[in-house]
């Protein structure tokens, strides 16, 4: 088998990948909805994209999921999304840094004119309901304890374990500010997502949680939520943020968005998040419902009612088959284009340091490091310098993909049969000769090893790419962890499986094919 045939593979498997449809291109009509990867989050990031189809000319993108304010706030300031639904009291303390003020109008005017000032993104109107931090604990640990207060919490607080979420832990608004403002400190801290939380507390597996304030679930769990007795957490007033020149591209936008002014309240809330958080409805079907009761909608019919989970995991898949094909078909065209991209730069980069073998080793775990980066952080490194969406997501991908196809690169070829090359070169060959004829089919086998194991990480790893936009089977998996349903993470994590497993079956054909005959 010829050095040229392994080349050819490569190139068709790039090409194949290429041709994979991939999320759609920018248009001049299209505004773009960011949400954080949490509920709440993402039903206003849908009431706000249904509003805008419903009484606007405007196409709408959804994002929604993105990891977290900084994520969020990174992608609506190098415009790769327009809008998201955000908090006065992030706004002040998360991303101006500065101390928390306990007025809401203050707390609005602060950031609206520094938002303005510095990158010209604009608050509109609040929605009316503010969504603040506190702190919970079952109600099992207040009797016989007066344990109504965060004060009162500082007394017993070293000999429980809290269960905070990713952000909460190192918010100044969260745990670091607490410890300072009233001396909180535990022995324990384990970082979980929000709706874990809820069942390991339930289950006495921690005793104090961050919750919001209009968290659907603290009316099916019973828990007390603590005091803020000195006034450590600012006002949360829930807004929309946009971008100035969005704005002036489309004034519409303002007044549209505008009829959400004070439109819900706390309980409200509440309510619509119990329907996600515990009823397990789609977003887009308790967003509309939100919508039809304000009568913002031109003709209110029935939006598509949620698929009962009593049907099961199958049910489930075959109802949400569409989207979960176009899921499937995202990933795998991220998957394979990265990998692809791999390949081709890897392969002649290890043809390269086998040369060059002073170096190879120090060069070969260089790349190595990239593997100690943790995904999501890499994913959040690229979002200043490419926005969110598909194109960060494959550099990261590719990025990953490398270590294992250069490694196994550089050691096949190194290691490939001497007593052959001996006697390739006693009957005259040349080098590139003997490299194309010799010993690059020989070490094809090895290549090939390198190339499976990069695209099964790639396919798992894309998982991740939901958290900044990207699409893929990780989209249901981030929001069945959000809702703590098992149902809809297994309907992407299943197909995430399977397609890994053909991948890496397909990846086998193509080494037998390259395999030289008695080898």
């Amino acid at each position: 088998m010829t050095g040229g045939r392994f080349y050819s593979v490569c190139l068709m498997a790039l090409v194949f990948f290429v041709l994979i449809p991939s999320p759609a291109l920018s248009q001049e009509n299209r505004i773009v909805v960011g949400s954080k990867n949490f509920m709440e989050s993402r039903l206003l990031a849908e009431i706000f994209a249904q509003l805008i189809e419903a009484r606007t000319d405007l196409s709408v993108e959804r994002r929604l999921g993105l990891a977290g304010t900084q994520v969020c706030f990174e992608a609506l300031r190098t415009g790769a999304i327009d809008l998201y639904p955000e908090y006065t009291g992030t706004g002040l303390v998360s991303i101006l840094r500065q101390p928390p003020a306990g007025d809401p109008r203050t707390a609005l005017n602060v950031v609206r004119a520094e938002f303005l000032q510095r990158w010209d993104l604009w608050w509109l109107n609040p929605l009316g309901f503010e969504n603040a931090y506190a702190l919970a604990v079952p109600r099992s640990l207040t009797a016989g304890t007066p344990l109504r207060t965060i004060s009162d919490l500082v007394e017993i607080a070293p000999s429980l374990t809290a269960g905070f979420g990713y952000e909460f832990i190192n918010r100044p608004d969260g745990l670091p500010g607490l410890q300072t403002r009233y001396g909180l400190t535990f022995p324990r801290v384990q970082a979980m997502q929000q709706s874990l939380k809820y069942q390991a507390a339930a289950a006495g597996e921690i005793d104090v949680l961050d919750v919001y304030t209009t968290d659907g679930r603290l009316a099916v769990y019973d828990f007390v939520v603590l005091e803020d007795d000195r006034q450590f957490f600012p006002p949360y007033e829930a807004s929309g943020l946009i971008r100035g020149s969005t704005l002036v591209k489309h004034p519409e936008l303002g007044a549209v968005l505008g009829l959400l002014t004070n439109a819900f309240d706390a309980g409200t809330m509440r309510q619509l998040n119990y329907r996600l958080q515990e009823g397990g409805e789609p977003v887009e079907v308790v967003a509309r419902d939100a919508l039809s009761a304000l009568h913002l909608f031109a003709s209110d019919e029935a939006g598509t009612r949620p698929v009962p989970h009593k049907e099961g995991l199958f049910a489930y898949a075959w109802a949400k088959r569409t989207t979960l094909m176009r899921r499937t078909i995202e990933h795998l065209g991220l998957a394979g284009l990265a990998l692809g991209l791999g390949i081709l730069v890897a392969v002649p980069l290890g043809l390269l340091l086998e040369r060059r073998q002073t170096v190879a080793e120090p060069v070969i775990r260089g790349i190595g490091l990239t593997q100690t980066i943790p995904s999501i952080a890499l994913l959040a490194f690229m979002i200043p310098v490419f926005g969110i969406g598909m194109l960060p997501a494959v550099i990261a991908l590719w990025i990953y993909s490398l270590f294992p196809i250069v490694r196994n690169t550089y050691s096949g070829l190194r290691d490939a049969a001497p007593q052959a090359v001996e006697a390739a070169r006693a009957l005259g060959m040349t080098e590139w000769q003997i490299l194309h004829w010799v010993r690059l089919p020989l070490a094809a086998p090895v290549i090939m090893a390198g190339v499976r194991t990069a695209g099964v990480i790639t396919v798992g790893t894309t998982t991740l790419a939901a958290f900044i936009g990207a699409g893929g089977l990780g989209v249901p998996v981030v929001a069945g962890l959000q809702m703590a349903n098992t149902t809809v993470i297994l309907s992407g994590a299943l197909p995430a499986a399977a397609l890994a497993l053909m991948i890496d079956g397909f990846l086998g054909k193509v080494e037998t094919w390259l395999r030289p005959r008695g080898v």
